[in-house]
């Protein structure tokens, strides 16, 4: 018998975030996931919560076609000379037992310093509202500044450490 993703909790995570230029804005975009490494992939978007005890990780090489687990921002335009912004903040809790939160954020007419220091304010805020104490916050941000089509990309992506282990 074999086990779903979905009835299973992922115990990894990482950053990721790229940017591109395309024939179209969704040519754009694959581009941006590519340039992020989760390209050849089938991504699920998620809501925002990192399980309890998820360890952060340097990306993974990912199976083609696998389904990802993934808290992300992105941004297409294809009115030239625009930037583009997107960026993710993962608050992590002091206590391991509990449950860290994403936050995600994109915009445009934005550059990535200023939607970081955004989607940061919202992790902690999370945080405040869940009374829980932060341990640490990561970040990441990726911009782009259009020349036809264009895109900016970030995520948190979850994985699993046993994945593919007999």
């Amino acid at each position: 018998m074999s086990i779903s993703i979905f009835s299973r909790v992922p115990d990894l995570y990482w950053p990721c975030k790229g940017n591109a230029e395309g024939f179209s804005e969704l040519n754009a975009f694959d581009g941006a996931l590519l340039a992020a490494g989760i390209g050849d992939t089938n991504l699920v978007r998620m809501s925002s919560i990192v399980p309890p005890a998820c360890k952060r990780v340097d990306p993974m090489k990912l199976p083609f076609g696998a389904l990802i687990p993934v808290a992300y921002a992105g941004q297409t335009s294809n009115v030239p000379g625009q930037w583009l912004a997107a960026s993710v903040a993962c608050a992590v809790p002091h206590d391991p037992t509990q449950a860290g939160l994403i936050m995600e954020f994109h915009a445009t007419d934005m550059r990535a310093k200023d939607a970081e220091e955004q989607v940061r304010e919202m992790a902690k805020s999370g945080f405040v509202t869940r009374n829980r104490e932060l341990k640490e916050l990561i970040s990441l941000s990726s911009e782009h500044q259009v020349i036809k089509n264009g895109a900016a990309f970030a995520a948190i992506t979850l994985w699993w450490s046993d994945w593919g282990k007999k």
